[in-house]
């Protein structure tokens, strides 16, 4: 387990660059879960030489930077279906997950406990994260936050997917996407690829921790 762990910071940090900040928490029965925090480090260049509010593109109007939230934990053990009798404590798929948000507009470092709790989830309450499904924390993910769930996104474009040893599945970096509870509802009856095509159709900017959701009668 720690050698996995080891090689999963480490695909963190030649993905992400080094964290400036980390937490742990453990929940009864579980192992612990860590939450590392990453700056975009090509904005917070920009930043630095421009001062916030001089707008690059990559920056919030309000000159706030994206900061990355990855857990660190999760993927010590692989996820099992709570149907099946007896789990494999080798095989079955590995996950980790990743939050993306930009800064400035609201306290998004109250998320780490919230995400800490989806990373539990799979030892919790036997959950099986894939790309396209839903998690809940069932509280905001950060104070004044309008939502309380994520859509997972689908792994291998910000953190590349790291491949363990034979026989255990490759570890995949699952993007978490904030839905309000509109969207939340609207996917359930929709699913998951038509409300993504409605983000982008219009335009929608998911790393703002206080964006309004997105139009769904059209």
């Amino acid at each position: 387990m720690a050698d996995v762990l080891q090689q999963v910071e480490a695909r963190l940090r030649t993905a992400l660059g080094e964290p400036d900040a980390r937490a742990a928490v453990t929940f009864l029965g579980t192992d612990r879960i860590e939450v590392l925090r990453f700056v975009a480090e090509n904005e917070a260049r920009t930043e630095a030489r421009t001062g916030a509010g001089a707008g690059t593109g990559d920056e919030g109007s309000d000159g706030g930077v994206t900061v990355r939230y990855a857990t660190l934990g999760m993927s010590a053990q692989p996820m099992a279906d709570p149907a099946d009798m007896l789990a494999d404590q080798v095989r079955g798929p590995r996950a980790e997950l990743v939050l993306s948000v930009r800064t400035g507009r609201a306290d998004t470092d109250r998320v780490l406990r919230p995400l800490a709790v989806l990373a539990a989830s799979p030892q919790v309450e036997g959950v099986v994260v894939a790309p396209g499904g839903s998690l809940d924390t069932g509280e905001p993910l950060w104070p004044g936050a309008p939502f309380t769930s994520v859509l997972v996104g689908a792994g291998g474009g910000l953190v590349p997917d790291l491949e363990l040893d034979d026989p255990m599945s490759p570890v995949a970096f699952l993007p978490l996407l904030p839905m309000t509870a509109n969207e939340a509802a609207w996917k359930r009856v929709h699913g998951a690829a038509a409300l993504e095509e409605r983000w982008l159709r219009h335009g929608t900017d998911l790393r703002d921790p206080l964006r309004a959701g997105v139009p769904l009668g059209d």
